[in-house]
């Protein structure tokens, strides 16, 4: 029975993805005209040269991501697009920058060290120069056994420079990931079942009902070791980047996400190391040597920045304008390089889909609208605003709601698009999938669905949250998450050219064929739609609370003791 069940659900999408391809009208000529214009007039690299090498690090409520913003604004405009501004939400948190940093080993040995600066954290005073310390944490601790444990350091910490925890040992890789995804890797991926999306998890109260003392997270035990370093005089905090080959990640402070009343007093100066220089000194001072550092930081924090913005640019449509087909991704990046693969490219790469449409005369029946997100890293809060001020939820729809026709995000990496994945039925599926397939000479296999509408990492996911279907690229890996990933190497020479012209191809087809159909990509109804799932109480990082956003000048941290 289950058996025969199985095929008459088989046979019944058959017959419905038979009749949506067969209403899938392929414009080839403009297809063609899309090439050759990606391949012979391409300034996706002069694109990413601006957002990265004049415009990077662009950290979320920092002057450099409000101006990387403004200059897209122009491009877009002298392109020939329209209805260009920066749009602004309520971040709630000052910007902040590093605009020094040196570090150094100056006895019993002297050389440079490399090192990040973590996000929101204070700067020195000057140039500041103690002894290394070492400290390890008790495992698992509850707050009374860590408390007991600090307690013990108050006196040792007082003016010195402290390692908090043993180095990482990072082995030799014998077998590096691949750089490409296999075509039968994809294909495989695409025929599986679509995504339900997470189930609810409940809270973790095991320790409670057995009468055991609860272990702090992670975030409290970097807030409480935080806390007593700035207590009791620390002057700066080292950590181990962890990784190989001098890569750095460098995030922000532990306890910003839940700090309301933003001060960077809560925290000491605080760097990541690079392993090979962390591990060195370590190694000395278990030799028993003494080890001097010295650190000239300087840091600051932009009032300003507690306004943020997403740029919005736009194609104006024709019979059916009031509808809109939207692509994008995120500007804002980390600090630790100049965000070039995450995401200025995702970024070059929907501007320049938009610059090829424009370039070769298209004329969409639907507006096309580039969007531009902030706040992506600290999670998806741009997007997450605008979806709210623009379409709601399917459960509170806005006016806007149902005049949207999809939105296409990239946001993986400088690696060629190999497929989508769209949030909504197996139509929208094949509307997609027939879309792509004169692409497939380029690399790009097709498309598959998912129907969960659990917020994830990147901006597809707010539009999938509220019911709408956002469509995901899937790409090629390319050293992504193995290095440039939020690191100190996520640079501008981590772009692969002939990758991205293939991706901008590829959205830009895409865009001009769901903005030219005859009816709206299909969605979700009432009666299948997806139940909206709970979202987790605590992220990495918060919605942060609602603020106004004063004006005044940006404040130097720099000259500050943590």
């Amino acid at each position: 029975m289950r058996r025969l069940s199985y095929l008459l659900l088989a046979l019944i999408g058959v017959v419905t993805v038979a009749s949506v391809a067969a209403q899938e009208r392929i414009d080839q000529g403009a297809y063609w005209k899309i090439r050759q214009e990606a391949i012979g007039n391409s300034k996706i690299l002069q694109t990413l040269h601006m957002l990265t090498d004049v415009y990077g690090p662009r950290l979320t409520g920092s002057p450099n991501l409000k101006a990387a913003g403004e200059w897209a604004i122009e491009q877009m405009h002298a392109w020939g697009m329209k209805n260009g501004h920066l749009e602004p939400w309520d971040w709630g948190k000052p910007g902040w920058t590093n605009e020094r940093l040196s570090a150094h080993i100056v006895s019993p040995v002297k050389d440079a060290l490399v090192v990040e600066a973590l996000a929101w954290t204070p700067g020195t005073s000057g140039v500041a120069r103690s002894q290394a310390l070492q400290m390890i944490l008790p495992e698992r601790p509850t707050r009374d056994t860590l408390t007991a444990y600090l307690d013990g350091l108050k006196a040792a910490v007082k003016g010195k420079v402290v390692l908090v925890g043993a180095p990482q040992q990072v082995l030799v890789t014998f077998n590096p990931p691949a750089l490409r995804r296999e075509d039968a890797d994809v294909l495989s991926q695409l025929n599986q079942p679509p995504a339900q999306g997470p189930q609810q998890q409940q809270p973790q109260q095991q320790q409670q009902r057995n009468g055991e003392p609860q272990t702090l997270t992670n975030n409290q035990i970097q807030e409480q070791l935080n806390q007593f370093l700035v207590a009791n005089g620390a002057l700066v905090r080292v950590n181990d980047a962890g990784r190989d080959h001098g890569q750095i990640r460098a995030f922000s402070r532990a306890g910003i996400a839940q700090d309301r009343d933003f001060d960077l007093a809560k925290a000491p100066a605080t760097v990541v190391m690079r392993n090979e220089d962390y591990g060195r000194i370590w190694r000395l001072l278990s030799d028993k040597r003494t080890v001097e550092l010295e650190f000239d930081i300087v840091n600051r924090i932009h009032p300003e920045g507690r306004t943020a913005y997403n740029v919005v640019a736009e194609i104006p449509g024709t019979d059916k304008a009031d509808e809109v087909v939207m692509l994008g991704g995120h500007l804002d990046s980390w600090h630790a390089g100049t965000g070039a693969t995450d995401n200025a490219i995702g970024c070059a790469v929907t501007m320049e889909a938009a610059r090829i449409l424009m370039a070769i005369g298209a004329k969409p029946r639907r507006t096309v609208r580039v969007a531009l997100w902030s706040g992506e890293e600290q999670g998806l809060f741009g997007s997450q605003a605008y979806v709210r001020e623009h379409f709601g939820t399917f459960e509170q729809q806005k006016p806007e709601y149902a005049k949207f026709a999809g939105y296409i995000n990239i946001d993986t990496g400088t690696g060629r698009a190999r497929a989508m994945t769209v949030f909504g039925p197996p139509a929208a599926g094949v509307v997609l999938r027939e879309a792509l397939a004169p692409l497939s000479d380029l690399g790009v296999l097709g498309a598959t669905t998912t129907r969960s509408r659990q917020r994830g990492g990147t901006d597809s996911t707010s539009f999938n949250e509220a019911g709408l279907p956002g469509i995901n690229v899937m790409q090629d890996p390319i050293e992504y998450q193995s290095y440039s990933w939020h690191t100190n190497l996520d640079t501008y020479e981590r772009i692969v050219e002939d990758d991205v012209k293939k991706s901008a191809i590829a959205i830009a087809a895409a865009v001009y064929h769901l903005a030219m159909r005859d009816e709206q990509l299909p969605r979700f109804g009432v009666e299948d739609m997806p139940r909206r799932p709970q979202q987790p109480q605590q992220q990495q990082q918060q919605q942060p609370p609602p603020q106004q956003a004063p004006q005044t000048p940006a404040v130097q941290t720099g000259a500050t003791n943590p």
